[in-house]
């Protein structure tokens, strides 16, 4: 019987090659990148479990187990840079998810298509301006000298003296979230916006019709036709909590606040591009992915059981 179903079924595979064989030749250099760029490069994590040398190649150099894994759980970093990177990875999910949410919400229900063409355009641009351009403008914003949102604060009474942002522990998160809003919101609403106008405009004529209101509808109608791309998104951020990028910790990170910038991301490109110790830095990026994998699994588990919803 199983034998039957497989010739069946590469039967059918074969006709469909033969019928459309133009579209499956379109496939075959996104199949060639994803193996040059995307699969032999992981060939390299093994450096992670040997004493990489580069005049030895990886092939050459000698096999010394976990003792880069032991180096980092054992070395003064290891607990701060966890801790900071948890930390940052949970304000965003909490802050920073919720926030295109909302912004899709209330571009749904904007009736003017001028107004909503001129707020998804003034929201979706920040996303285009390049990491270190943000980080610099927060600094020129932010400077104790001449920033104008400490002159505000001055002269409005607010603080007495100027606060140096840039350099302060107490503020960097605050900045680190503010400033990713402000930048990626309203580009990652287009998502939700798409899952919004999939939703059959019938459910809202006939809540009409029984009398209920703008707020009902949103919550009866508009919240359960996106939830399901809510949840595939949130499953998807949960994975990245511990995958902050390094471009923007690093460009914000000085002296100052390295105890609440130093995360994991730019401790590995310090100990990999700056130390050379490419071994050491694939072995703690390696930590970071497996940590990310579980989470994601855990969490997919969690909404399948809890929401019937979930990547697989």
């Amino acid at each position: 019987m199983q034998n039957r179903k497989k010739r069946s079924r590469l039967d059918a595979w074969k006709k469909s090659l033969g019928k459309y064989w133009q579209l499956y030749l379109l496939l075959i250099p996104v199949i060639a990148y994803y193996i040059l760029f995307k699969y032999k490069p992981m060939l390299g994590i093994q450096i992670a479990f040997k004493d990489y040398k580069l005049r030895r190649g990886i092939w050459g150099s000698p096999w010394i187990g976990f003792q880069h894994f032991a180096r980092f759980f054992s070395s003064y970093w290891c607990r701060p840079i966890i801790l900071n990177t948890l930390t940052l990875g949970f304000l965003s999910l909490l802050f920073c998810f919720p926030f295109p949410i909302m912004l899709a919400l209330i571009f749904n229900e904007l009736r003017s298509a001028k107004v909503k063409k001129a707020m998804q355009t003034m929201t979706y641009a920040p996303h285009f301006i390049s990491t270190i351009v943000v980080v610099g403008m927060m600094t020129a914003m932010c400077s104790p000298s001449t920033g104008i949102i400490n002159k505000l604060l001055v002269q409005s009474g607010l603080t007495e003296a100027p606060i140096y942002f840039m350099g302060s522990t107490r503020y960097y998160r605050l900045m680190y979230i503010l400033s990713a809003i402000w930048k990626d919101a309203g580009w990652n609403a287009i998502i939700f916006i798409s899952a919004l106008a999939a939703i059959d405009q019938s459910l809202y004529e006939a809540a009409t019709v029984d009398g209920a209101s703008r707020l009902q509808q949103l919550l009866y109608v508009t919240l359960p036709g996106v939830l399901p791309t809510i949840v595939i998104m949130l499953i998807l951020e949960s994975g990245k909590v511990l995958n902050i990028g390094y471009e923007k910790s690093y460009a914000m990170q000085n002296e100052l606040n390295l105890t609440v910038s130093e995360v994991i991301s730019t401790y590995s490109y310090k100990q990999g591009l700056e130390n050379l110790e490419y071994d050491y830095a694939t072995a703690i990026g390696l930590f970071n992915s497996v940590i990310s994998f579980v989470m994601l699994i855990t969490v997919n588990y969690i909404s399948k059981k809890a929401t019937e919803t979930s990547l697989f």
